[in-house]
């Protein structure tokens, strides 16, 4: 077992919505510079477990003497300020809020203040816009930042979305369906971004329900269902057909090629 820092951990942790468990891990740990995707169908949870580790969804509270459920870096408490370095957040729901009039380079701006949009009482400083530039060029998207974000097709403003998250240069980049919605020019630009990003050392939990959106870079693969963790393990043996078939409930082909994996 690697012996890299824990960034995040998660000890039986529970989620119960209308007197149902949604959710129930055991254990969970994301190291330092560590490449994870999350795989599971629809309803499997996904969507849960990144509210866990972002604070968006409480536990069940521990009993007496048991551990804390969610941990980050080390400790049960976290500031907001530690917390925005910690993780940044790129979904499909955020983007749906920034269809707005907005320009690409003050999207990423925005992420600085941790609000969509930006607002007057907002204590703006030019290194921000310059550190946003700089972002937007790193994602092949500098020559849209005077555009709005309603003017921009899906994939570049999910790409606008990253930079965004960027801002803070988190310790963790949290992708929830990153290519949800896009066409295949979108999906090809995103999943290069992904790459790159991955190939600088940042950790990156990607959290799919498609297998091709699994890059060559992805070393970990969890697999959600129901909400418990079936598998936990290198992605080299975890995407085989029979575990994705088992996975989805559906007969499926694996082939990889070039280090990437199709489903068939």
């Amino acid at each position: 077992m690697s012996t890299e820092t824990s960034l995040l951990e998660l000890t039986n942790a529970r989620v119960v919505r209308d007197g149902r468990t949604i959710l129930s891990v055991e254990r969970l740990a994301i190291r330092e510079s560590e490449r994870i995707a999350i795989l599971g169908p629809n309803g499997s949870g996904k969507s849960t477990l990144i509210g866990l580790l972002t604070r968006d969804v409480r536990p069940i509270a521990p009993g007496p003497g048991e551990p804390e459920p969610v941990v980050m870096l080390g400790r049960d408490r976290i500031d907001l300020f530690e917390a925005r370095n910690l993780l940044g957040v790129v979904s499909f729901d955020l983007q749906e809020r920034y269809d707005l009039a907005v320009t690409a380079l003050d999207t990423v701006v925005s992420g600085y203040f941790g609000s969509v949009g930006l607002y007057r009482h907002q204590d703006r400083r030019p290194f921000m816009r310059e550190h946003a530039f700089v972002l937007l060029e790193s994602l092949g998207i500098a020559h849209l930042a005077t555009r709005t974000m309603n003017t921009l097709s899906t994939g570049e403003a999910r790409r606008a979305l990253i930079a965004r998250a960027l801002v803070h240069d988190p310790q963790v980049l949290v992708l929830d369906e990153p290519c949800a919605g896009l066409d295949p020019g979108g999906s090809y630009h995103v999943r290069e971004a992904i790459r790159e990003l991955a190939r600088q050392g940042r950790s990156v939990v990607l959290v799919t329900h498609h297998v091709d959106d699994i890059v060559p870079e992805i070393e970990r693969v969890v697999m959600l269902k129901d909400g418990r963790i079936v598998h936990d393990g290198p992605a080299a043996r975890l995407l085989s057909s029979a575990n994705v078939s088992e996975l989805f409930g559906v007969p499926a082909h694996i082939e990889v090629r070039d280090g990437w994996r199709r489903m068939w």
